[in-house]
């Protein structure tokens, strides 16, 4: 039996998902920030008024202050961060991925939309040899070819019901919104017959972006049952490279007599960064640690560890889209806040249009593309 929400909590949420202090919101609505912190901590009750007040301000559907937060636990959501990334942003990120798992869950449940259960794994600890064939059955889950590149990973897993969403808390004052903040993604998967997603921040390198969602897979494969695991950041960096490169291909193509110009052409085939692709081949002991160092070291004098040649095109998610607009239309922002109890704003944020996915800004400054070959 689900507990009534409190409004109390749900202004908190608000407040969190667009980035507002209790002083910036009493600033917003002309409710005094005692009051607010009084509400918050359910010292006091807001009254349907009160709430009127803040969704008029914030541009909120009243529905928002009535309904369940999005339950993900703690444990669970994995984040793929840098060490200095701001607190606050990840407890936004983290509000943020709640109510965006909490509509995705929603949309893909009322659309009737098939899901695939991914392996899993639940003993505590895990060798190299045990995430290769992980990923290799994560192929297979997809209905993907076993040995070939992925040339299109987003909309794989959005075959198989795993949703996919670019990570952009809004701001509703016009100010451009926090992007990134150090993270670089994060994903929630319930285990055997629940929804999944994955969120990855825009605006980074196409295989870059490969590799987030692919490491976010690691940790639905990984870590849905091994919440505490060691290092579980290191375990799905291999995951990615394993998903993404398999070892029966990888030992094909990756010797220690690869050099940079070979990485740049199998990185056009792949779609994997050439500095994954050294760790892959250091990883499977198809070169030696000397070699590593040797490949970095020339990665580094080319100027190449921050802009690396090989343009990899960024993927656009589309599935949350189709069913939001089957649902609510071509236009849907406005029409679905209500009944999904979510504000436009942030609806928008994680279900972009397609024009205004393909359109986000990418970095450039590469020399070919993945799916060709270097000259």
């Amino acid at each position: 039996m689900m507990l009534p929400a409190s409004p109390g909590e749900r202004i908190r949420a608000l407040r969190e998902l667009f980035g507002f202090t209790q002083n910036q919101l009493s600033g917003m609505t002309g409710l005094g920030q005692s009051w607010l912190s009084d509400v918050e901590t359910q010292s006091r009750d807001a009254t349907d008024a009160e709430l009127e007040i803040i969704a008029k301000a914030t541009g909120t559907p009243l529905s928002f202050f009535h309904v369940e937060s999005g339950s993900i636990p703690l444990d669970s959501l994995r984040f793929r961060k840098l060490a200095g990334a701001s607190k606050t942003m990840t407890r936004r990120i983290n509000r943020w991925f709640g109510e965006s798992y909490r509509v995705s869950d929603g949309l893909i449940a009322e659309g009737k939309y098939p899901m695939v259960d991914l392996p899993f794994l639940t003993q505590e600890s895990v060798t190299d040899d045990e995430i290769n064939e992980l990923a290799d059955q994560t192929r297979e889950a997809l209905r993907l070819a076993p040995d070939a590149p992925i040339p299109h990973l987003t909309r794989a897993l959005e075959r198989a019901g795993i949703a996919v969403v670019p990570i952009v808390p809004p701001q509703i004052d016009g100010d451009e919104a926090p992007v990134g903040g150090g993270h670089f993604g994060a994903s929630y998967w319930g285990g055997l017959g629940a929804s999944g997603l994955i969120g990855f921040f825009p605006g980074i390198h196409g295989d870059r972006q490969r590799f987030t969602i692919a490491h976010e897979v690691g940790h639905m494969v990984l870590h849905a049952y091994r919440p505490r695991a060691a290092d579980p950041e290191a375990e799905a960096n291999k995951f990615a490279t394993a998903l993404l490169v398999p070892r029966s291909r990888a030992v094909e193509v990756l010797s220690d007599a690869t050099t940079l110009t070979d990485y740049a052409r199998i990185k056009a085939t792949w779609g994997v960064s050439i500095q994954a692709l050294i760790m892959r081949a250091s990883a499977l002991e198809l070169i030696n640690e000397t070699r590593k160092r040797s490949l970095f070291v020339q990665l580094s004098a080319k100027g190449w560890r921050k802009e690396e040649p090989v343009q990899v095109g960024n993927e656009s998610p589309l599935l949350l889209w189709t069913l939001l607009s089957r649902r609510f239309g071509p236009k849907p922002y406005r029409s679905a806040a209500d009944p999904l109890a979510i504000p436009p704003a942030v609806l928008r944020s994680f279900v972009p249009t397609p024009h205004e996915n393909s359109g986000r800004k990418q970095p450039g400054g590469s020399v070919y593309k993945f799916g060709s070959s270097p000259n």
